[in-house]
């Protein structure tokens, strides 16, 4: 169960997905916090919280019945649909919950019916299911990769999309069968479909930026380009005028439905995984503890989030201080072997990354900027999408972005040196090695190594991979969405893998890694989406004998985020619980805590000293 600290205000970690009832009086949002707000938006500019529904994991998505308004669906991490009963004074009822799934729901929708819904899952399939009994019905059909979302027409037509670039469309023949089908294929991702008001038209959010309009047969009406970064979601007005799209360049983008743009929305607070559009209003997620709110027809903000939320995503270390970046921007820093802490606001943006040069932090920023900050302030340009992973290689600053790209950066100037398209996916992690060079991994599912321009393929997941680590130029580990572990021993002289074995432990997706020890003895450890802090010690004699070692060495609130060593023998961990974690290797089986701190505790004894020696100094 998750477990993070209630917020009066809103969620406690950022939305990941938003949905306007059809007359505009209620929004759901849905947060990694595990919970489902609904929120009363009869007065827009104030949105006031009526209910808070719970899941045990991260919630992807909500959907109001088409037919009886108080009736909200909620899918989760956790492989369950819920059906709730939601009344106007707040009060509510879980009326159903569906089977459990195979895999993680990330997108539902009912039908017109207001009877049967549709549930897509990361095990590729779209099934539809009897929401009040809880009976399944049928499989409306499936993908080769995670399915990512799905829409139904007014007409009761289904549109899924996939991490397999497919586009698939279902006229369902009867009340539990699928009838005629049509598939459009791309050459990459795609996370976001919607169907016009009318059912006429399909919009489709690629990951290359431009969103296509299609028909019901999937034919091409028009293309339009959005953005140098993925379109991630997209919704439609009431009379199909128009339309808006979420960006990963952090921005909502309005656009007629001739393709002409209208308006363009820059916010740092907003996370535009999600829109949603209803009576002239359009919501978003946000990393921020709230929804935004905006005009549909003007693209004016009417309300926001009141409060940051400071999930953690990336761990440096900067003289005797370890650094943590947050999702509000902030860098936490706090004394590796003392009680010291501070907080420097670093970006506007969610930090994505960070490194350490000759005392100058840098952080790359979901904004797509990169920031030096000694004390000061520099911001180097955008450089077209999210950037999840720096490192240092030699005297260049390389940043590894949501595009698939390497950028080479000057880290005096942040003037761009040199980039390339290194990846197929999001380069997700880099790490340096001594002798120059470094390793990548990304969400084609490869882990390489090399310079800048001359790379090579240690070896590839089944999944994307979310890190990797080095030690010593002679040992890589990668943790990946497949929910394993690859660690391997390497050639020093020329990077060629001599051995590999594979760990189990985790049941969910890996996101983080790190090694300890030496090369002949690491101990490799690991951060799950399941909560867990996982470690092995690899014997390389004994490959078998992977398939039944590591333990858990601590258990989170949330999924772990990010890891960092410290030295041969200390790693940092932390959590989007807000958790931080040092962990010391001893002796075999010994690894183990030994200091553990919430960035929440911290955060609150630093605000009330500074409003201690406001009041002093008044």
């Amino acid at each position: 169960m998750i477990e993070l600290p209630a917020s009066s205000t809103g969620h406690a970690a950022p939305l990941t997905h938003v949905a306007l009832r059809g007359d505009g009086l209620r929004l759901a949002t849905c947060s990694y916090d595990g919970t489902t707000l609904v929120w009363d938006t009869s007065d827009p500019s104030n949105p006031l919280t009526l209910a808070r529904l719970r899941h045990r994991r991260l919630v992807n998505a909500a959907a109001w019945n088409p037919a009886v308004a108080s009736l909200l669906a909620t899918a989760s991490a956790d492989k369950t649909v819920a059906v709730w009963r939601v009344s106007d004074d707040g009060s509510t009822d879980l009326v159903n919950v569906l089977a459990r799934h195979t895999d993680d729901i990330n997108s539902i929708a009912w039908l017109p019916d207001g009877e049967r819904l549709i549930c897509v899952s990361e095990d590729g399939r779209a099934t539809m299911w009897d929401a009040l009994t809880g009976a399944f019905l049928t499989e409306v059909g499936s993908h080769e990769a995670h399915c990512m979302m799905v829409s139904v027409s007014v007409r009761g037509t289904v549109a899924t999309v996939g991490e397999d670039g497919m586009v698939a469309v279902t006229e369902l023949a009867g009340p539990g069968a699928p009838g005629a089908r049509f598939v459009r294929r791309y050459a990459s991702s795609i996370e976001g479909c919607a169907w016009s008001r009318s059912g006429e038209v399909l919009a489709v959010a690629r990951d290359d930026g431009a969103v296509d309009l299609l028909t019901a047969g999937l034919e091409l009406v028009r293309t339009v380009e959005v953005s140098s970064s993925a379109a991630r979601t997209v919704d439609w007005a009431d009379d199909d005028s128009c339309f808006v799209v979420g960006a990963y360049d952090g921005s909502l983008h309005f656009f007629d439905r001739g393709g002409q743009r209208l308006h363009r929305v820059d916010d740092a607070r907003v996370w535009p995984r999600s829109v949603s559009a209803a009576r002239g209003l359009v919501a978003a997620g946000s990393f921020w503890g709230g929804p935004h709110i905006l005009d549909l027809a003007s693209g004016t903000e009417i309300a926001a989030p009141a409060r940051p939320t400071h999930g953690p995503n990336a761990l440096a270390v900067r003289g005797d201080q370890l650094l943590v970046g947050c999702d509000s921007g902030a860098v936490m820093a706090i004394g590796l072997d003392d009680d010291a802490f501070e907080v420097l606001q670093v970006a506007d943006s969610p930090i994505l990354s960070l490194a350490v040069r000759d005392g100058a932090l840098y952080a790359g920023t979901y904004s797509g900027h990169l920031v030096a900050f000694d004390g000061a302030r520099k911001v180097s340009g955008q450089l077209g999408a999210p950037l999840p992973s720096l490192c240092l290689d030699g005297e260049l600053l390389v940043a590894g972005t949501y595009n698939g790209e390497f950028i080479a950066v000057d880290p005096d100037t942040l003037a761009v040196v040199d980039r390339w398209e290194a990846h197929g996916g999001s380069v997700k992690s880099l790490a340096a090695l001594p002798d120059g060079g470094f390793l990548s991994a990304a969400t084609d599912r490869t882990v390489a190594i090399g310079s800048f321009r001359d790379r090579r393929v240690l070896w590839e997941h089944g999944n994307l991979v979310n890190a990797v680590a080095g030690l010593g130029g002679s040992v890589a580990a990668s943790a990946s969405r497949d929910h394993t572990v690859k660690v391997g021993r390497l050639d020093p002289s020329d990077g060629t893998v001599r051995q590999t074995q594979t760990l189990l432990g985790p049941d969910e997706s890996v996101k983080c890694v790190g090694l300890l020890g030496s090369a002949q003895s690491p101990v490799v450890l690991a951060g799950s989406y399941d909560f867990g802090l996982y470690a092995w010690e690899v014997d390389w004699r004994d490959n078998a004998g992977t398939l039944a070692s590591g333990r858990v060495v601590a258990e989170f609130g949330q999924g772990l985020s990010c890891m960092l060593r410290l030295d041969d023998d200390r790693m940092a961990a932390a959590g989007w619980d807000g958790r931080v974690v040092v962990v010391e290797r001893g002796g075999p089986g010994r690894t183990r805590v030994v200091r553990s701190l919430r960035l929440q505790e911290l955060l609150a004894s630093h605000e009330s000293a500074r409003l201690d020696g406001e009041m002093v100094i008044a």
